[in-house]
């Protein structure tokens, strides 16, 4: 509720000029962006650096490609177009127009004011176009994508010129195992503010609809947990059920050693699965969870490395569905069963590697290159970066993200807290039971726990 009351005084505060003369010179190559609130500056940067979005396109383009979703985002778009068609009337008054996208950003439905229905279809704003950041720049629905919580996006802070009449405020759905956004509900005025309560109505929204979505989530923990105490008498091998994200449900005792996770602990509730920290292993479970969405009966098997060994482990992995719906996979260690994954994809290391880190200084983004930084440290749900520039906070919330991010270029998770460049570890030092800690090149310690220890040998090649 404090992100709607924020997002409405947001609405009612925010002014226009510095952010015009903010933007201006950031289209033209400039990085300091004085006066334009964080989210919105990060926002300019994808657009320009990664998706390189005309900032002058007059118009979204139109979605081509047809987005392949689970049955159940059937049932979240259904409830979002009931819940967008029960205020329209409301907000069309105020000459706002309701949306609602799937996760590609493309627009399903509106509903509003026809005068500002016909003035946005000048822009496109209207079904079957895109409005991802990719395709339309910054915007409230395609930012929301791309955002955890509730995106205001007015005037001049719009990517595209076309579009600085707007005022939009737009939340994302998003699925309560992956994190990945499903749909976004987004309320869009021309030259007028948002109505007094946008806010309050997108939360309330989006907490209906997602209640489906985590009692489904908790129903396919158990089922998971069952699959696994089915299948553990007949297995030879060591046996983990994981979720479609790489997450642990529960694992046995052999497992539980070699991905670092408590054992035979079920955990039902997504929220509290244990991430292990194998990051081939995560990347084998994702693929294997989008081979098994379009063939039921793929099982397929890889090598990966664990906690225990310096040489990889073979694993295979065998889809698991609720209903016809697929809700994770069994993994089994020291088996080789069905088709071998390949190994770009079988492996974390198949993404693209990121040029730069942003970086936050107030309400100023700083771009880091990636030898300017030495580690990272998490604090709650913000990350802390030791740079060359002084600390910093990344852009990027979570550590988790932060690692998913860099696990490709130089950088390794070596603690729950810590991920480190290890082109900037001077030193190992042991502890009298066997502990590691690092010392970084500006001489701080750095601790290594346990379940990371072999890892970072892997690494350093110790």
């Amino acid at each position: 509720m404090r992100d709607a009351h924020r997002l409405e005084h947001r609405s009612a505060n925010l002014g226009g000029g510095t952010v015009l003369a903010a933007w201006e010179r950031f289209v033209q190559g400039e990085d300091h962006v004085p006066g334009v609130r964080p989210e919105v500056a990060i926002s300019w940067h994808r657009c320009r650096e990664m998706y390189r979005v005309d900032p002058h396109l007059t118009q979204a383009p139109i979605a081509v490609a047809e987005f392949d979703h689970a049955p159940e985002h059937d049932v979240v778009f259904t409830e979002l177009g009931f819940l967008a068609a029960s205020v329209a009337h409301e907000v069309g008054n105020l000459g706002g127009v309701v949306t609602v996208t799937d996760a590609t950003g493309r627009i399903l439905a509106e509903w509003g004011d026809q005068a500002t229905l016909a003035r946005a279809t000048d822009s496109n704003l209207a079904p079957w176009f895109c409005w991802s950041e990719c395709a339309a720049g910054t915007n409230g629905m395609g930012t929301a994508l791309e955002a955890h919580g509730p995106v205001l996006i007015r005037g001049a802070e719009h990517w595209c010129q076309a579009f600085h009449n707007w005022v939009c405020a737009g939340v994302a759905v998003r699925d309560v195992v992956t994190r990945e956004p499903i749909a976004v509900l987004n309320i869009s005025c021309w030259r007028s503010q948002l109505p007094a309560a946008a806010g309050s109505w997108l939360a309330s929204a989006v907490t209906k609809a997602q209640y489906t979505l985590r009692r489904r989530a908790r129903n396919s923990g158990a089922e998971l947990v069952a699959a696994f105490t089915q299948a553990r008498p007949r297995s030879g091998a060591a046996l983990a059920a994981l979720d479609t994200a790489g997450k642990v449900v529960i694992a046995d005792e052999t497992a539980s050693l070699l991905m670092g996770v408590p054992a035979a602990t079920p955990a039902v509730d997504p929220t509290v699965r244990w991430k292990p920290g194998l990051p081939e292993l995560i990347a084998a479970a994702r693929y294997a969870s989008r081979q098994a969405a379009r063939n039921p009966d793929w099982v397929g098997s890889t090598q990966i490395f664990t906690h225990l060994a310096d040489e990889p482990t073979t694993i295979s992995i065998r889809p698991v569905f609720l209903s016809g719906h697929l809700i994770g996979n069994l993994v089994a260690f020291g088996a080789s069963d069905g088709a071998q994954l390949p190994q770009a994809e079988g492996s974390a290391h198949a993404r693209p590697r990121p040029r730069r880190v942003v970086a936050m200084r107030d309400n100023r983004m700083v771009l880091l290159r990636l030898p300017e930084v030495c580690f990272a440290e998490s604090d709650g749900n913000d990350v802390w970066l030791c740079t060359d520039q002084g600390r910093l906070r990344a852009a990027s919330a979570g550590m988790d993200r932060f690692d998913d991010e860099l696990a490709d270029a130089g950088f390794l998770r070596v603690h729950r807290r810590y991920v480190v460049n290890l082109s900037r570890i001077r030193e190992i030092e042991r502890g009298v039971k066997g502990e590691l800690s690092l010392v970084m090149d500006d001489r701080t310690m750095v601790p290594v726990s346990r379940r990371n220890a072999a890892a970072v040998r892997r690494a350093l090649d110790i």
